[in-house]
């Protein structure tokens, strides 16, 4: 064999071998760090696909034998003190628990310590049926819910069933008031505007032993929050930001001012003179089904990714 073709040969199996540690990482394993934060899922309310869909942003995906893009939720573990919390409690709840379990290296699937809600759309709560008499009967696992939050599970079936049954405890969390959950991590909700018509919505800034993360999955605009989101960023070593959509017009057959979102070209344009080192601290998340964010190596990815931002993915985790 000539010369040339070893060459070839050694790059094959280099480029391959590399291909499997890639691979590898997407995987679920546990922690390599006693406190970290793993992305549960990643996609909007209704799933991907999403139903009725059979355009091409979705037609292979029905193909597909399981569920490979989860609805937008993160998981946070503390496993020097055994414990385990989530945030947002979606329809795929029961996947997402078992991840997250799986994640802290428990043995079975334990419940999470606490669920931290942000508002009353449907994939934000409603997995919380899973927790019901008709499913796992739970006790008294500990839902964290702003008020008009609380008060909407408290007053409205069959979500009331839940805590007239002990299946949940609520607990009433309060706009920019940290809530301690062990001696090293401490979560905040922060208020912002989003369509509210049973509650109001919050994002979270979470604080670990040494990083801090921002969470906001929904927000109607930047410019209509009374913070600045670039000012929040600089507070933060990362920031998990609403991209539901890509552009105006993604979505043909509807209004879309009437779901309004972040655009994220919008969000490009306006986190552009960010230096490189903000941009890398933002992972864009929630994308509904006609983000071209979703699809591999497209036109929009590589400008998202050339460009110094991240696209979150499910199983990746962050040591905090």
């Amino acid at each position: 064999m000539k010369i040339g073709a070893y060459i070839v040969l050694i790059l094959f199996f280099l480029n391959a071998c590399t291909l499997n540690e890639k691979e590898e990482e997407k995987k679920v394993s546990p922690s390599t760090s006693d406190l970290s934060l793993v992305v549960l899922g990643t996609v909007q309310d209704a799933g991907y696909p999403q139903i009725g869909c059979v355009k091409s942003c979705c037609a292979n995906k029905w193909e597909e034998s399981g569920p490979t893009h989860f609805i937008t939720s993160l998981g946070l573990i503390d496993s020097k003190n055994n414990k385990t919390w989530l945030f947002e409690a979606t329809p795929d709840f029961k996947h997402q628990t078992q991840i997250l379990s799986e994640s802290a290296g428990n043995e079975g699937i334990k419940m999470p310590d606490g669920i931290f809600l942000t508002h009353g759309h449907m994939g934000h709560y409603t997995g919380l049926m899973h927790l019901g008499r008709e499913a796992m009967n739970a006790n008294k696992v500990k839902v964290f819910a702003m008020p008009k939050m609380k008060n909407y599970l408290e007053n409205n079936g069959p979500w009331s069933q839940l805590v007239d049954l002990e299946n949940i405890e609520l607990e009433e969390m309060k706009a920019d008031s940290a809530h301690s959950l062990t001696n090293r991590l401490n979560v905040t909700p922060i208020l912002v505007p989003h369509r509210g018509e049973y509650t109001e919505t919050v994002g979270f800034r979470i604080e670990g032993d040494d990083k801090k993360v921002l969470f906001i999955p929904d927000i109607d605009k930047w410019n209509k929050w009374d913070r600045n989101i670039l000012n929040e960023i600089a507070q933060v070593d990362y920031a998990f930001l609403d991209a539901t959509f890509f552009k105006n017009g993604e979505v043909g057959n509807r209004d879309m001012s009437e779901i309004p979102h972040p655009f994220v070209e919008e969000s490009l344009k306006l986190f552009e003179t960010l230096p490189v080192f903000e941009k890398n601290k933002i992972f864009f998340i929630h994308f509904n089904h006609t983000n071209p964010l979703l699809q591999k190596d497209s036109k929009a990815q590589r400008e998202v990714l050339e460009a110094g931002y991240h696209i979150a993915e499910q199983g990746f985790t962050l040591n905090l």
